[in-house]
């Protein structure tokens, strides 16, 4: 009997067991490099994923930190407005005070007085669409954060506690005292 197996030539039944093993060690491969690749890929994703959730935090920081700026400067326009206006209402009351004193004095001339009193209209307008408004004081219950007591008087027609005469009126912008009412108040 001839061996069939003549030099490097393995027997048929050796052959097959090691093609079998060279297979599965090809599979065996190809099993890891899947999961490789999969780790591979699942590791980028939990990058990308970080890298997401760190650019979101960033915008979601940068969009309140605008907005609070955006609440602030207008906060700070309209204070700034307000603050003007209080001081220029401010500066006009003394001419105001100067115009009620001199409507009240005697005049001869007619057409002088009409005048006058027209130009105090046009200014108590303008006061009117400033929002200013007068201090209600004669007969109120003093209130020392509009009335300013320069005085006390007894033997009035008012009751205790009330503002019974008033020296100079007060003024408010708004919700904002300008200024407060000089007043007497009785008993």
């Amino acid at each position: 009997m001839e061996d069939k197996n003549i030099g490097n030539e393995l027997p048929e039944e050796e052959l097959s067991e090691e093609l079998i093993e060279e297979e599965i060690d090809t599979e065996l491969n190809d099993e890891d490099d899947a999961a490789s690749e999969y780790n591979d890929s699942a590791a980028q994703y939990a990058e990308l994923e970080d890298a997401l959730a760190e650019a979101n935090d960033k915008y979601l920081r940068l969009f309140a930190e605008y907005d609070n700026y955006r609440k602030r400067t207008a906060r700070e326009k309209a204070d700034t407005y307000s603050n003007a206006a209080v001081k220029c209402v401010e500066n006009l009351l003394p001419f105001i005070d100067s115009f009620e004193r001199s409507l009240e004095a005697e005049c001869s001339d007619e057409n002088f007085k009409n005048g006058m009193s027209m130009i105090f209209n046009q200014l108590k307008d303008f006061m009117t669409k400033m929002n200013v408004t007068e201090i209600e004081a004669l007969g109120a219950e003093f209130d020392p954060n509009f009335h300013n007591a320069i005085q006390q008087l007894e033997d009035t027609d008012y009751a205790a506690n009330r503002v019974c005469q008033v020296f100079q009126k007060g003024y408010m912008l708004g919700d904002k005292l300008i200024r407060p009412a000089m007043v007497a108040v009785a008993l």
